[in-house]
């Protein structure tokens, strides 16, 4: 039987795909995997940071932390968390990093420094439990920051 061409070979090895072609898109899901990463980090520094900025910033009279844009923003995104640690739901933004990073064709983290590190600060093993007490606590927190630091009323213009 004749040895198969090198053109063959590849077709047969990438399922048909160009290997330039194939390396592009793994890198587009990388690059997007870590975008979505980034956006992860920041609604999790946003939520906690929030947090303590409205605490800090009540007691020091900072007028900016009762905006009731900002208010609304931060409690609606502490309820997300907190509903979907009751419902059981894993995160949405882990599911799509997971995804991405799968067809990247990335099995363990292999990313850049900051990826790394916003990596490691993320995502910690402890049992499903441990993190719906966790962001309970946590919504608790920002109820009573409600009442503690009180927003200004919306004002609606006509």
């Amino acid at each position: 039987m004749p040895a198969a061409s090198a053109t063959t070979r590849r077709c047969i090895l990438t399922a048909g795909y160009d290997l330039r072609t194939l390396k592009v898109s793994k890198m587009i899901h990388r690059v997007f995997a870590d975008i979505v990463l980034v956006l992860h980090f920041a609604f999790v520094a946003f939520v906690v940071l929030g947090l303590v900025l409205v605490l800090v910033g009540g007691a020091l009279r900072w007028r900016w932390v009762r905006n009731p844009w900002f208010r609304w923003c931060h409690v609606l995104g502490i309820l997300i968390v907190f509903l979907h640690a009751w419902a059981g739901i894993r995160c949405p933004l882990t599911i799509l990093e997971i995804e991405l990073r799968t067809r990247a064709g990335e099995t363990t983290y292999t990313g850049g420094f900051i990826a790394h590190w916003m990596h490691e600060l993320l995502f910690f093993d402890a049992p499903p439990w441990f993190f719906t007490v966790a962001y309970t606590i946590f919504g608790g927190l920002v109820a009573a920051s409600w009442f503690l630091v009180r927003p200004r009323r919306m004002r609606i213009t006509r």
